[in-house]
């Protein structure tokens, strides 16, 4: 769902190249959403192959992964484990908001409209288990590391940062801050623009570092008052935040009130919320469970494998992707050339 920060955070555009020979920590399931999302026919329906089987996520996962490959960029996928019990409301608003958009895909179906069909199909995308078995077999026969995370995916991002086992985490998301990020990368694509969600049209994107500690010091808060804001603005714990309260009236909120208690009570926060205190969210953010369960390891890729899961199994044409293999094995092999001649 998201932070909506965006109106108080700014990032700084950067290029690819500023990120090569860099480690990277990827929220697996956010870059999974927006290829389901946004790979998509004129119709607004998901690629399938010739069983029907949805082909989005691995036709964006393949040619996005080894593009950042070329540039010499390193990545680490990070994938969710089990959410925390109070996100429960989180998926029963996600679940309406997928039935809502399924009615009116089919309206939208009946009068041929295929603008709406675009907007509302792109809403009723779901990653399955099988979908996100075959990203992690993709990635791994790519040589990537794969990290489960025993729950939160951008906690794990984020605390990977922390330790400088990875640069910076990326993601579209703003949660990674509220874990502690110290770099949060968005617009991680070779395109140069990204297909707008729901539509038929692109818009421009560039690659963005966000730097934790600018954000904290522009914004005159320590990382628990940062919490205290996206609590207030609405987090994947309390979706929607307070009904009226948006970035800027969280912050002088805070700017206000000496004490966090204060802060909730002029926000009204028990009548919004009657049944949760805010400190169980606030707790939540602060101590959600990491790992430290994880090998960090580079290997060679397994062409093979990787014609047989997309070739083989998913009717990828074989002529594309030999030939991306083959692209990505040359510019992997200068890097180990020059690599070489460090040392000579």
């Amino acid at each position: 769902m998201g932070l909506k920060f965006k109106e108080i955070v700014a990032g700084k555009e950067i290029t690819l190249a500023d990120l090569k020979g860099k480690i990277l920590a990827v929220d697996t399931m956010n870059m999974l959403y927006q290829f389901l999302t946004t790979i998509r026919s004129a119709d607004g329906s998901a690629l399938t192959d010739s069983q029907g089987k949805i082909t989005s996520h691995l036709i964006g996962l393949f040619n996005r992964v080894t593009a950042l490959m070329e540039q010499g960029i390193k990545l680490i996928f990070v994938f969710d484990g089990k959410p925390p019990e109070i996100k429960r409301k989180t998926w029963e608003k996600r679940a309406e908001i997928k039935q809502q958009a399924s009615l009116k895909l089919k309206e939208a179906e009946q009068r041929g409209n295929l603008a709406e069909m675009k907007k509302f199909a792109s809403r009723t995308a779901v990653l399955t288990k099988e979908m996100i078995e075959e990203a992690k077999k993709l990635i791994a026969a790519l040589g990537l590391p794969v990290i489960q995370a025993p729950s939160e995916g951008e906690a794990q991002t984020a605390y990977l940062a922390r330790k400088e086992d990875a640069y910076a985490s990326v993601s579209q998301d703003y949660d990674n801050l509220i874990f502690g990020c110290p770099r949060l990368i968005k617009n991680l694509s070779i395109a140069g623009k990204r297909k707008k969600a729901g539509t038929l049209s692109y818009q421009t994107v560039k690659p963005e570092i966000i730097l934790l500690s600018e954000v904290l010091k522009e914004l005159q808060l320590n990382q628990d008052q940062l919490i205290i804001l996206a609590i207030l603005v609405g987090t994947d714990y309390n979706p929607g935040g307070i009904k009226g309260i948006g970035p800027k009236k969280a912050l002088k909120l805070i700017k206000e009130n000496v004490d966090y208690e204060s802060i909730f009570q002029a926000a009204n926060w028990p009548s919004h919320y009657p049944d949760l205190d805010w400190r169980e969210l606030f707790s939540l953010i602060k101590q959600i469970p990491v790992t430290d369960d994880y090998i960090l390891e580079w290997k060679p890729t397994d062409s093979r494998k990787i014609i047989e899961l997309l070739v083989e199994g998913h009717d990828f044409s074989r002529e594309r992707v030999v030939s991306k293999l083959d692209s990505l094995q040359a510019e992997l092999k200068k890097y180990q050339q020059k690599g070489l001649k460090q040392f000579i």
